[in-house]
């Protein structure tokens, strides 16, 4: 079933028809090329047939008594050669003369030995035309007997009828050998490129049409050997349908879990509610050991609430909307800061900006996502975090850097994703997943620079012009 807005394909518009007539047209072309010397020598060899020709009609009519012949004889040999008149000189003088039958006026003048083949196939060509006169001298050496020149009158329009009948014929050849070379050549690349090609096209329609359900591009056991481009885009072909379709199985599946986790996470975070109200009922006992059971349950119940909060948020949120204001970089880092020391006593905070740099950001976007690059720092062993801003070339730049143990090697690959991101037991990883979408809400990159046992380096960079 052919996929939707997909056009009907016209034979004569397909690549192999146009493949087709391409390969006849270049060797029409070429026939052509081949054509206009092979008519100069044509032309060559038929003037020296008639000189050859002329000389024998001559050493004929040297035979006869006292050499003359009668008048039909010299017409017959006159006829037989081809020519008008014939001339024999040597030694710069006549030796024999063969007059016209009629009155001949040749207008034009050749000699054979001064000939080239382009000069012959241009007088070819200006006689097929009727540029060149009726009647014309040549003058050759004769093949014969050396020493001899031959001079003959030949009639241009009998040289014409002669060079046209090549002409056709050797047209018709060519037409039949262009032929036979594009249909050889059609089947060859049809079969070879046009057809794998074909195949490509209608697996990619069918895969569009139903991306979820549609069968990889099968790869035939006998081409899998092959090492060609067509053959490496068909196992590409073949190798990201099925990715895909992977992905979009799991990525239906993650969105059914979605939801069904949030509407899990909206019941528990009722519950955990609950149990932090009882939690801070049991803090105020006078049993000390009823009391610090109490505080620990109350950590407890607020860090799986504010993991629910994360989860739902995360799940409902989608891109989130920015609202643009610009406002100073430096107030918004030591307000993010004086929160982190109310959970951390040890932390440090160094704050390095450029004075008086105010950029145009959504305030409680940025403040939650440089919250969750510093939590993250904290809570993984971090006392000392550093935040540089500047602005340079239309660009912010954000650096957080801290002085924790690092990323251990197997975070890096999933460090932005959901779930599976975190690099410490117990955490979900949504801290930098929601960090890097907030960033890229403002049309930036929160990008992680380096890491190590000194520490890590994670960077955010906002150019100034996105609105």
């Amino acid at each position: 079933m052919p996929a939707p807005n997909q056009r009907p394909r016209r034979v004569r518009q397909s690549l192999s028809a146009r493949l087709l007539w391409l390969t006849v047209a270049v060797t029409l072309i070429v026939e052509v090329m081949i054509l206009l010397p092979s008519l100069g020598r044509e032309r060559m060899a038929w003037l020296t047939n008639r000189v050859t020709e002329a000389h024998l009609a001559a050493l004929t009519v040297s035979t006869a008594p006292h050499g003359v012949v009668d008048l039909s004889t010299r017409n017959e040999l006159l006829r037989l050669s081809g020519t008008e008149a014939i001339r024999l000189v040597e030694g710069g003088r006549s030796i024999l003369v063969l007059p016209p039958r009629g009155i001949v006026r040749a207008e034009g003048h050749i000699n054979i030995a001064h000939e080239t083949l382009i000069g012959s196939m241009l007088r070819a060509v200006a006689v097929l035309l009727g540029m060149e006169p009726d009647d014309i001298l040549v003058t050759s050496p004769s093949p014969l007997q050396r020493g001899v020149i031959v001079q003959i009158v030949v009639h241009n329009p009998t040289l014409a009828d002669h060079l046209r009948r090549y002409v056709e014929h050797i047209a018709a050849l060519s037409l039949a050998v262009a032929l036979l070379t594009g249909l050889m050549i059609y089947l060859a690349l049809d079969r070879i490129l046009v057809l794998p090609i074909r195949r490509l096209t209608e697996s990619i329609t069918t895969f569009r049409a139903d991306p979820e359900h549609a069968a990889p591009l099968a790869l035939p056991r006998r081409k899998r050997a092959r090492d060609d481009e067509i053959a490496l885009a068909a196992s590409e072909l073949a190798t990201m349908q099925t990715e895909l379709r992977a992905a979009l199985w799991r990525n239906a599946r993650l969105a059914a879990l979605g939801t069904a986790v949030a509407k899990i996470s909206h019941d528990l975070r009722n519950i955990l509610s609950s149990a932090l109200l009882v939690a801070d009922r049991l803090s105020g006992s006078e049993d000390p050991a009823t009391r610090r059971a109490a505080t620990t349950l109350v950590t407890a119940v607020e860090r799986a609430t504010d993991l629910v909060t994360r989860t739902l948020s995360f799940a409902r949120e989608g891109p989130p909307p920015v609202l643009r204001a610009a406002f100073p970089l430096a107030d918004l880092i030591t307000e993010v800061a004086d929160q982190l020391s109310t959970q951390s006593e040890t932390l440090r905070i160094e704050t390095v900006v450029t004075p008086g740099l105010a950029i145009p950001l959504d305030r409680t976007q940025m403040f939650r996502a440089l919250f969750n690059l510093m939590r993250n720092a904290a809570e993984a062993g971090a006392s000392l975090i550093t935040v540089r801003a500047a602005c340079a070339e239309g660009t912010t730049t954000i650096d957080i850097e801290d002085n924790g143990p690092g990323l251990p090697e197997q975070a890096h690959a999933n460090l932005f994703r959901p779930f599976t991101g975190s690099a410490r037991r117990g955490g979900t990883g949504l801290g930098l997943a929601i960090a890097r979408d907030l960033v890229r809400a403002h049309g930036g990159e929160l990008d992680l620079v380096a890491t190590s046992v000194r520490g890590t380096l994670f960077r955010i960079t906002i150019p100034q012009d996105i609105t």
